[in-house]
């Protein structure tokens, strides 16, 4: 079988993904002065910047954004090979905040679970939600996101290939088939 590169989001799609994300955040939040988006790198890192800028054109309330590395809070560092973290940065103390952990793709749960023990070292949230661009399925662990902005049943041997700018050269989500 030849490989087969498809098109799931469009720029245009994950705009409007984005926007009904950062909608239904703000409904499921009380109070957006307790609120703070945490995106995982890579990728996690952009959209939750730019979730936060949506909930902040919608609501005029400005919502902080932290980057957090999990390079060292992973189980499977001797299969993913030598990587140099990125820097970790929190705007405030996590106690007692609403966290929203922001991923662009969740597969088996393992990065998410690092994710999980990467922010009790920011203090003790309130709770703590996750968002995700794509659901692919395939969970390891009992670990459901609770904002996703597609699902997309997949193959295991599938990829699926997330580019965001400004890493990237363009934001589209592709389903690589037949590798």
């Amino acid at each position: 079988m030849a490989n087969q590169v498809v098109e799931i989001l469009s720029a245009d799609a994950i705009r409007r993904t984005l926007n009904r994300l950062a909608s239904e955040i703000i409904e499921r939040t009380d109070d957006l002065a307790d609120l703070v988006l945490v995106g995982i790198h890579t990728r996690g890192v952009p959209l939750a910047h730019t979730l936060a800028q949506q909930m902040e054109r919608l609501e005029g309330t400005t919502i902080p954004v932290g980057e957090l590395d999990i390079t060292f809070y992973r189980d499977d560092l001797d299969k993913i090979g030598t990587r140099t973290p990125a820097k970790s940065v929190m705007p405030c103390d996590l106690t007692d905040k609403k966290v929203v952990l922001v991923d662009d793709v969740i597969f088996s749960g393992r990065t998410i679970r690092a994710a999980l023990n990467a922010v009790i070292d920011y203090g003790r949230p309130n709770l703590i939600r996750l968002a995700v661009l794509i659901d692919r399925g395939h969970r390891q662990l009992p670990i459901h996101p609770d904002f996703i902005g597609k699902s997309l049943p997949t193959a295991r041997e599938e990829l699926v290939n997330v580019q965001l700018m400004p890493a990237d050269q363009k934001d589209t989500v592709e389903l690589l088939k037949g590798l």
